[in-house]
């Protein structure tokens, strides 16, 4: 087995209503307008975007803040996961 060489947190965002949200639940998934998963190393590299329209298109002006507030949340949690892995560098 490899070492663990970074943390990893993801997330899901949306939006919903008009509005660009974090961490979404299952009902805010199910009618979001556009749904977008994020995953992040600890160092922040990106490990994965992944967003699709389910029912009207976006432009790169939401793209943009729906990974800003992605990297917020994210950077928030990545503490947590250090925690569960102290081994990690």
């Amino acid at each position: 087995m490899a070492p663990i060489r970074d943390y990893v947190a993801a997330t899901s965002i949306g939006i919903v209503d008009g509005e660009i949200m974090l961490d979404l639940c299952y009902e805010e998934d199910a009618r979001a307008d556009v749904d977008m998963n994020l995953v992040m190393t600890g160092s922040k590299k990106m490990v994965e975007v992944q967003a699709t329209a389910e029912r009207r298109p976006f432009d790169d002006a939401q793209l943009a803040k729906m990974i800003a507030l992605a990297k917020k949340g994210i950077e928030r949690w990545l503490p947590s996961s250090r925690r569960c892995s102290p081994g990690c560098r």
